[in-house]
């Protein structure tokens, strides 16, 4: 727990959250890789999913009119069916393997979404259950539980704010019930300072990105959250 590693999970911590409020989703995949590596894997995770939840909470006042309350639905469904079943059954699996396995299966997704392969079924109710149950198993090794959601998003055709809207009503919940699964870590002054700068910041600039480079944004956040689970894991 060095200083220096405290000073990137600090700034994964601003940066994190000025992705999230600015596109709806990427706190996690920005801050999980550094606060595990300056914590570990078990208390990262914790603190992680519990300043995801902050980062989400003043930006859906914003956008809450704008969300598509069904499709939260049948996101949460899965997630909170699977979230409380998945901790139990992992608490003793080898955590690197694990990350390294949800790694590349993120980075595959990403990587046939942005070649532009198109997947109509995700943008329905079963895609909504196989990308919460995939979310819920991601949020519980990793504490990235955002880019099977990103995937999902991607397909539906939704406009800017709808993402934002809709992505924040999930993962709040979400994250509420991954922190009663894993464990709670309180965040100190200086988390909560990056936190509500970083958050700030991506507020003032959220309306002004365009459909196209919300998408790009959100596929490049979901590459860099596979990325950080495998780099993570050595």
């Amino acid at each position: 727990m060095t200083a220096h590693a405290h000073d990137l999970a600090l700034v994964g911590i601003l940066l994190g959250a000025f992705a999230q409020s600015a596109t709806g989703m990427g706190f996690s995949l920005v801050a999980a890789p550094l606060l595990i590596l300056h914590l570990g894997p078990h208390q990262g995770v914790a603190l992680t999913v519990t300043l995801a939840t902050l980062s989400s909470a003043i930006p859906l006042v914003r956008d809450a009119r704008h969300a598509d309350p069904r499709a939260i639905a049948h996101l949460l469904v899965p997630t909170l069916l699977c979230t409380p079943l998945l901790a139990f059954l992992l608490r003793d699996a080898n955590p690197s393997w694990l990350a390294v396995a949800a790694g590349a299966g993120v980075i595959a997704a990403v990587a046939a979404l942005a070649r532009g392969a198109r997947w109509t079924w995700l943008a329905g109710p079963r895609g909504a259950a196989a990308a919460g149950t995939a979310s819920a198993l991601l949020n519980v090794v990793g504490g990235v539980g955002g880019p099977p959601i990103g995937l999902y998003a991607a397909n539906t055709g939704w406009s800017p704010a709808t993402t934002r809207g809709t992505l924040y009503g999930f993962f709040i919940v979400q994250n509420i019930i991954t922190a009663l699964s894993v464990g709670v870590l309180t965040p100190g002054p200086s988390e909560l300072a990056a936190l509500a700068l970083g958050t700030a910041a991506g507020m003032l600039l959220a309306t002004r990105l365009p459909v196209k480079s919300l998408r790009t944004a959100v596929l490049a956040l979901s590459l860099l959250g596979g990325v950080g689970l495998i780099a993570g894991a050595f």
